[in-house]
């Protein structure tokens, strides 16, 4: 069970505050609510079904940052390399087009 210590001229609201923020953050507040009343199978399954959806796309996105990172990194590589070697950054050249 969390513990909060009120702090010297610290009021009871703030510490109320935290200690909500400390059981929300570990899901207690969550585990009430649904204890409450009695959970049918399908509002059970659905709840799950949400929770899993919610971690897919959470890993989605840390592994499309990651992706991202290493791609900048990858790119910032091969642009320090063509510097230094002297070449320049190729591009494509461009058409005449005048007659």
């Amino acid at each position: 069970m969390p513990e909060v210590e009120i702090k010297k001229g610290e009021s009871v609201d703030r510490a109320l505050k935290r200690l909500k923020n400390k059981l929300e953050a570990e899901g207690i507040m969550d585990e009430m609510r649904r204890l409450r009343a009695f959970e049918t199978p399908i509002q059970r399954y659905r709840r799950k079904q949400r929770t899993a959806a919610k971690k897919t796309r959470m890993r989605f996105r840390t592994n499309l940052q990651v992706f991202r990172r290493d791609n900048s990194k990858k790119s910032a590589n091969l642009e320090s390399k063509a510097e230094s070697a002297g070449e320049a950054p190729s591009v494509a050249p461009e058409e005449n087009t005048a007659e």
